[in-house]
Parts: structure tokens; sequence; C-alpha cells
């Protein structure tokens, strides 16, 4: 995303401040970047071995956050950044792994601890060195490591310790580079946001920029500059993510945007008449293709959760391509958001989760320009830049819908009756959670289809049909989640209504997995 941002007219220019999180592969990295997009402060996670040179280059770059991750610093091989960042005048917070590598890279030492520390750990405080400032004497930190420091570079103090961890937290303040040993940014750490906000606001000077309205314009900047005068082509599903993707994109190049609107035969009850009404209005030049049957066709036999991705992206693309050859478009736009770089491996040391159809299903020899407006914003910043943008609240609201539609909600393989099975009960479970209050809490409700069948009795008679996963989340960001606790009350309506209307279901069970450790969706 260019860092250069205009309002009204976009005349007046100004630099957004950047806090820039390397990343090491621990798995509170992207959360470090959610906290300090709170506080109205742009940050982005880089590859651990971004090099100083880049990172100087920029000038937006106020501070440089370190990482946690798995590996012991004194073992070969193990990721390390560029050493000459230490020599940029740019403030440095280490957090975990990152604490430690700053002290080995800089001539300390790191030892395998006699004991490790998980979980919440009580930190003394001594002098706070800038970065505990104002904390008190103790306070309670999420830890989760066992090499521990135990001597320290020239010139840096200690600021903190715990029982196991003498040097649980430096501090330098000539150099402004801190270190922590514990995790500030998960929400177990008291006073964890103060103390990643006194190192972005009042160390590193950060002003805050970071606001829809300003990201909004800019997008729409970044766009006109980075399309020019060619024509684009949009896949349009209905959903937050394409639906902004699709405004932005059309305030910035008008009518050379092509919106396409792929009815898969995967997609939610009524989806197709819903978006020939809600976009028809918008004088987009809107297409839409009616391709079921070269889905089903593609899919059939198709049970591996990666291999139905990859081949529904595939498709897309080809789609997508052959629409863009008769439109002479050059560029193909995706509502690509953070969350789904991040679950398909964002960085070298990050874990891939899985692919989304729109990062890892595309050809490598794709004959277009692929342009993502929403790569660097989450789920609620999306939301928020619909709503600078005029969308109707009954786009900017709808749950949640993954880019493959009901195939990764149907475990196994495609089928027309699977399909039929899953979106019919999806409808119910949507139909009888808005009659309540808790449908403004929840992220996504869904319905899973099992591949297996178990006996039932229905009528006086065994029956012998699919059960069906019910799935209520609530969530931020889509990077965790929490299970919904619904009312058996409402459950109970829920499972009568799906195996009454549902002739092939005799069974109903509830899902009460948070992410992590599942996914938001099973496959």
């Amino acid at each position: 995303m260019s860092l250069k941002f205009q309002y009204s007219g976009f005349c007046d220019r100004i630099i957004m401040d950047k806090i820039v999180i390397l990343d090491f592969g621990g798995q509170y990295c992207h959360l470090i970047s959610r906290r300090i997009r709170d506080f109205g402060v742009r940050a982005e996670v880089m590859p651990f071995n971004t090099s100083a040179k880049s990172l100087l280059a920029d000038k937006s770059i106020k501070g440089i956050i370190l990482s946690g991750g798995a590996r012991s610093v004194y073992e070969k091989d193990t990721p390390r950044f560029d050493k000459e960042i230490f020599n940029l005048s740019i403030p440095v917070l280490g957090i975990c792994y990152g604490h430690q590598l700053i002290a080995h890279l800089m001539h300390g030492k790191v030892v395998s601890g006699k004991s490790g520390e998980y979980g919440l750990m009580k930190l003394n405080i001594k002098n706070g060195g800038e970065i505990l400032a104002h904390l008190g004497k103790s306070k309670n930190v999420w830890m989760n490591h066992r090499d521990v420091v135990v001597q320290l570079p020239k010139s840096f103090v200690s600021v903190a310790s715990t029982e196991h961890s003498k040097i649980a937290a430096f501090a330098n303040k000539k150099l402004k580079i801190f270190g922590v040993q514990f995790h500030p940014e998960v929400s177990h750490t008291e006073n964890g946001d103060r103390i990643l906000r006194k190192f972005v606001i009042d160390i590193c000077k950060c002003k805050k920029l970071w606001i829809s309205t300003i990201v909004a314009q800019n997008l729409i900047k970044e766009t006109r500059d980075v399309i020019g005068n060619e024509k684009a082509i949009i896949g349009l599903s209905g959903g937050v993510d394409s639906s902004v993707a699709t405004a932005l994109v059309g305030k910035a190049i008008g009518k050379k945007l092509v919106a396409v609107y792929v009815d898969t035969g995967l997609m939610r009850d009524g989806e197709t008449k819903f978006i020939e009404s809600a976009f028809r209005k918008k004088k987009l030049n809107l297409k839409i293709i009616r391709a079921e049957k070269q889905f089903f066709h593609a899919l059939k036999e198709v049970s591996s959760p990666e291999q139905k991705r990859k081949i529904i992206g595939k498709l897309f693309a080809d789609i997508f391509y052959a629409i863009a050859k008769k439109e002479l478009a050059t560029f193909l736009i995706q509502g690509t958001i953070y969350s789904d770089r991040i679950e398909s491996g964002l960085t070298k040391h990050s874990s891939k989760i899985k692919s989304h159809h729109n990062v890892g299903g595309l050809p490598k020899n794709l004959q277009m320009k692929l342009y993502e407006p929403l790569k660097d914003l989450y789920k609620d910043e999306v939301r928020k830049i619909a709503s600078e943008l005029g969308l109707p609240k009954k786009i900017t609201t709808r749950q949640v819908f993954p880019g493959p539609g009901l195939a990764v909600r149907i475990i196994g393989e495609i089928t027309p009756e699977r399909v039929k099975i899953v979106r019919q009960a999806g409808k119910i479970i949507e139909e009888e959670l808005r009659k309540t209050e808790l449908w403004k809490d929840i992220w996504m409700s869904f319905a899973v289809l099992l591949p297996i069948k178990s006996v039932g009795i229905q009528g006086d008679k065994r029956s012998y049909k699919y059960p069906v996963v019910v799935r209520i989340v609530e969530s931020r960001d889509a990077m965790t989640a929490n299970f919904s606790k619904i009312p058996f009350s409402i459950l109970e309506k829920i499972s009568t209504r799906i195996t009454n209307e549902i002739h092939k279901v005799n069974r109903v069970v509830y899902d009460i997995t948070n992410k992590p450790p599942a996914t938001m969706e099973w496959e």
C-alpha cells in the first residue's frame, strides 16, 4: 500500500507514520500489528530478513518490532535480522525471541533456562527504563519461553525480572533499543497495550493517522496511480471484501472496471438474485456468469480441501481471464485481506494453515497484472472502509462467506445433493439467529455437512442419514474466534427445523471449538 495519503481533492499529501514488525514465525506476530492499528497507527508485518537499507529508504517507518519465534538464537541457521538495523537511529523493541536476539547479536548471552516459563508469571519492575515506566512495581505477564538472557550487552540495563529470568526486560535509552521476554500483545498481560502504546506513541513519536477516512482516500488514489487508463476485472461475490474492493476501484476508474459475478452453484441461498438487485443499481459494468456445471464437473470425486480450493481458484481465474481478454482488461482485482494472506503463509517462517482461493489458487503464469487493494487490511477495517464508501448496511453487515463457497463446508466429495443440504441448513441457522438479539454479535453462523451417516428414528422407523454440524462463532478480526454460547432453546429450534425440513438429515451437533486450535471453517 502506498504511504502517501490525500485528503479531499487529493491535493495535500502527508506521510503516514508506520511501525514495522519483523516476523520470526511467532504465533502472536500479527496480533502485534492488530494492537498497534487499534492505537490509530499503521503497522506492517515484513519478513525477518528485510534489509536495513530498504527500511531506511522508507521515511514513514518510525519504529521496528522484532516478533517472537520458536527457535533458539544460539542454534545454527536460526532466523536473524540485518544487524545494520541497530545503526538506523530507529527505535527497536524485541519481544520474546526478538528480545533474546537483540542480546545475542549485541554480544550478550542467551542460554537454555533451568525452568521454562509458560503462561502467567509475575514480573518485578525495577526502574521501568522508559518502556515500562509508570506501571508500578509488579505486573502479571504472559510468558512462553525456556531460553533466557543471562548477560546483557554493553550499556544495556535490566529493568524487570521474574523468578526464573533475571533479565526479563532490558533497555538502552540512548540507542532506544528495548527488549521484553514476555508478550505485551497478548490480552493476558496486564497493561500490555499500555506498554506497546508507550513504545509506539511516546518513544517512536508516531502520529495517529490510521483512520478509515484517510485509508479509503489513499486506496482510491493508489488505485488510480496503479491502474491508470487501463481496464480491470474483479470477481464480485457479494461479500464484504469483494464489495468494498469493487466500490473502491469503481470510484477510482469508473466503468473501466468490469465486475464479474460467477454463480458457481456453491453460493448462499438466493445469492444470485441478491447480487443482481443490489449491484445493478450501482451503475456498474456488471456481468453475471452461470458456471455451476463447470464447477461441479471440476470438483467431481475431489475430497481434499486444499485441492478443492486450488481447483476453484484456477477455474475462477480461467473464467476471469476469458472475460478479461474479451474486455481487453489488463488488471485482475481481488478482495484479498490480511487474514487471507496470513493463513496462506505470508512470510518464510509463518505457518501455512490453508490456501485461500484468491491467494494460493492463482496460476503462476497468470497473464494479467494482479492488484489487491485490501491486502493490508483486517476484516473490521474493511467494514469501516465500506461505511466510508457509502455501501448499504445489508452488504457491510453481512456475515463472512468463504471464497470457495459451500465447497469448504462439505467434508468430502461435492455433489449437488450435498450442496443443497448444507445450503438449506445454513439458511435455517441464519433465519433463527436473526430473530434474536445475539445476531449482532455473531461473526459467522453456518452448517457443515459430514461425509458419514448415523442411525436415527423418524416416523417410528429406522433412518440412516447425514449429520449436520452447526458452527457459530464470535470474532473481531478473524485472527482469533470463540464459539458462541447460544442458549440451548435456540439450538433446539435450529436442530428441530433442520431434521424436520431436510429429508436427508437426522442428527445435528454443535461445534464448541475456539480459534485456535480450530479455524473458522472446517476446511
